[in-house]
C-alpha cells in the first residue's frame, strides 16, 4: 500500500496487523444528494448492469483470507534503578550489591507477529495467488474460507519483483476457480470489482471503475499497475480485481493514500504480467526473465531532434555491458531504439519489461535508429540473473556514490552535435543525489563533463579516479562541463 503522512508515500497494502480482528471504530460520513438529470443513450444503458450481485455470488467463494505469522524477538526493558521509585530503587540497588558485574539486561521475549493479506485459487489444485510481500519471512500461514474453514498452505514460488506468490493447499477440498480476464482490453471507465478480505473482515466487496492503465508508481523496474477507484485497503493484497464478466482482470497490490486508508487510488498486477508469472511459479517455483545487457535514457524532445527522430518515442542507449546479449549483437551507445519485436518502444521501463517478457535464448529484431538512419539488429535474449537489478538506468561507481553523481557516457552522436573532440569521452550526468557534493556545489542532470582537473574525459571512470584524488589532497575537484551547450567551471569540494 503507498502511503503518506503528509505528503504520498510508499508502502505495501499489507501492514503487520494485532491478532484482533474486530474493527476499532466506523465512520460514518454525511453528506448532500444532488440529483441530475441523466441523459444516457439506449447502448450506454444496455451497459450499465443494475448490480453485482450474481458474480459476486459465483466468485466469492474462489476468494480467500490469508493470515500469516512469525516469531519476532521483543527485548525486555532494561531497568535503571535511579528511575524506579524509592521501594523499587532500593530493592533492585541491593540486587546490584549482591551480584556485582552482573548487568540488569533486556531479557529476549518471543512474541509471534500476525499479518493479514487476501488471495485467489487459479486452479482445482488448490494453487492459491496472493501477493509476495503478503508471505515474505513467515513461518506459518494459513488460508481461510468464506464459510470459516481453515486449511495450512505452503508456499510454491514467489516472485518479489512482480510482487506475485503462489501458494498450495493440500487437495481434497472442492475449491472455486477464478478465470483470468484479459487487462489489455480493460479501458478507463470500465467496472472494477475488489473482492477480499480489508482488516480482516472477509468476503468484503468493493466496486468502481478502472481509472488508467500503465500506471507506473516506483515501486520497481516493471511497474506497469492498473488504477482503480475501487476501496482497496490493509489486508485486500493479494485479491483479485474481477472485470464485469467476472474475470480477473489485476492482483490488488497497492494504494495511494495520505492517511493509511482508501482514497479512491489503488493498484493492481495486470493479468497479462500476473497470469506468466504464476505459470512460471506453479510450473518451476522460480520466474525467468530475458536480458538484454543496456543501460538506458529517456528519449527527451531536445534528444529526439539531436537524433532526428519525430516522435519522441524510443529509449537512448547509453552504455552495452561487455560479453552482453546486447553486446554480441552489434548494440553500440548512442543507439535509439526505437521497435523491440513487433512492439514499439514507448520509453526505458517499457522496454525493459518487453526484454523481460521474452524467454531466454529467444532471437529478437530490434529496430534502431543510428547515425540518422534505421537499422534492424537481430538480438538473442540472455537470461537475466535475479541477484542483480535491470540496467534501466546509469549505474555510479563507488567513488561517484560518494561524490553524488550517476553518470553514463555521452552517445557519440551527440558528441558530435557539440563539436566535442572525437578523441575524448565525456559523460553526462543522469542523478544527482540531493545533499551529496556534486549537489552542494551546483551541478545538475544533463550536464556534460569534459574535462576533469584540466585533463579531457575519457569516461565516467575519470571522474571517480579525480575526485578519489581530490579527496586525498583534501583539495576541490575542478570541473568543465557544458549545460545547454554553454561551457562553465564547478569546484566540488570534497566532505569528510
Amino acid at each position: 500500500m503507498f502511503r503518506a503522512p503528509t505528503a504520498v508515500r510508499a508502502s505495501k497494502c499489507l501492514q503487520a496487523a494485532s491478532a484482533r480482528s474486530a474493527v476499532a471504530g466506523v465512520v460514518v460520513c454525511g453528506g448532500i444528494l444532488v440529483s441530475a438529470p441523466f441523459f444516457a443513450t439506449p447502448a450506454a444503458a444496455q451497459q450499465l448492469p443494475n448490480d453485482f450481485t450474481a458474480i459476486v455470488k459465483q466468485m466469492s467463494p474462489s476468494v480467500v483470507a490469508i493470515t500469516t505469522r512469525r516469531s519476532v524477538e521483543q527485548e525486555g526493558s532494561q531497568i535503571d534503578p535511579q528511575q524506579l521509585p524509592p521501594p523499587l530503587r532500593e530493592f533492585f540497588g541491593r540486587r546490584s550489591e549482591m551480584m556485582p558485574g552482573v548487568p540488569i539486561v533486556p531479557t529476549p521475549r518471543p512474541r509471534q507477529a500476525r499479518a493479514l493479506g487476501s488471495g485467489f485459487f487459479v486452479s482445482e489444485d488448490g494453487y492459491i495467488v496472493t501477493n509476495s510481500h503478503v508471505i515474505a519471512e513467515v513461518d506459518e500461514i494459513e488460508v481461510l474460507f468464506g464459510d470459516g474453514e481453515t486449511r495450512s498452505a505452503e508456499v510454491v514460488g514467489a516472485d518479489p519483483a512482480s510482487d506475485l506468490a503462489v501458494l498450495r493447499i493440500e487437495p481434497g477440498v472442492e475449491v472455486t476457480v477464478a478465470p483470468w480476464g484479459d487487462s489489455d482490453a480493460m479501458q478507463p471507465g470500465a467496472w472494477a470489482i475488489a473482492i477480499g478480505s480489508p482488516f480482516g473482515l472477509g468476503g468484503t466487496v468493493t466496486v468502481g471503475v478502472l481509472s488508467a492503465r500503465s500506471r507506473d508508481i516506483r515501486t520497481g523496474p516493471y511497474d506497469d499497475f492498473l488504477q482503480t477507484d475501487a476501496a482497496i485497503n490493509q489486508g485486500n493484497s493479494g485479491g483479485p480485481l474481477f472485470n464485469d464478466a467476472g474475470e480477473v482482470i489485476g492482483v490488488n497490490t497497492a494504494i495511494f493514500s495520505p492517511t493509511g486508508a482508501s482514497v479512491g487510488i489503488s493498484f493492481a498486477v495486470p493479468s497479462r504480467t500476473a497470469k506468466r508469472v504464476v505459470e512460471q511459479l506453479i510450473e518451476t517455483g522460480v520466474v525467468e526473465r530475458g536480458f538484454l545487457g543496456v543501460r538506458l535514457q529517456e528519449l527527451t524532445p531536445a534528444l529526439a531532434r539531436a537524433f532526428g527522430i519525430d516522435d519522441e518515442e524510443g529509449a537512448v542507449v547509453v552504455s552495452v555491458d561487455a560479453r552482453s546479449p546486447a553486446s554480441v549483437a552489434g548494440l553500440a551507445a548512442g543507439d535509439v531504439i526505437l521497435r523491440f519485436g513487433e512492439e514499439p518502444v514507448g520509453g526505458p521501463r517499457e522496454l525493459s519489461r518487453l526484454v523481460a517478457d521474452v524467454a531466454p535464448s529467444t532471437q529478437v529484431p530490434v529496430i534502431i535508429r543510428r547515425d540518422g538512419e534505421d537499422m534492424q539488429i537481430d538480438v538473442t535474449i540472455g537470461l537475466r540473473d535475479t541477484a542483480k537489478p535491470p540496467g534501466t538506468g546509469a549505474t555510479p561507481e563507488p567513488e561517484d556514490a560518494m561524490l553524488g553523481l550517476a553518470l553514463s557516457p555521452l552517445p557519440e552522436v551527440m558528441q558530435r552535435q557539440l563539436g566535442l573532440d572525437p578523441d575524448t569521452r565525456p559523460a553526462v550526468v543522469q542523478r544527482v543525489e540531493p545533499g551529496g557534493p556534486a549537489a552542494e556545489a551546483g551541478m545538475l542532470p544533463g550536464d556534460v563533463i569534459v574535462q576533469v582537473d584540466n585533463r579531457p574525459l575519457e569516461g565516467p571512470g575519470d571522474v571517480a579516479t579525480a575526485w578519489r584524488t581530490a579527496r586525498q589532497g583534501e583539495r576541490p575537484l575542478l570541473m568543465r562541463v557544458l549545460r545547454d551547450g554553454n561551457p562553465l567551471f564547478i569546484a566540488i569540494e570534497p566532505v569528510g
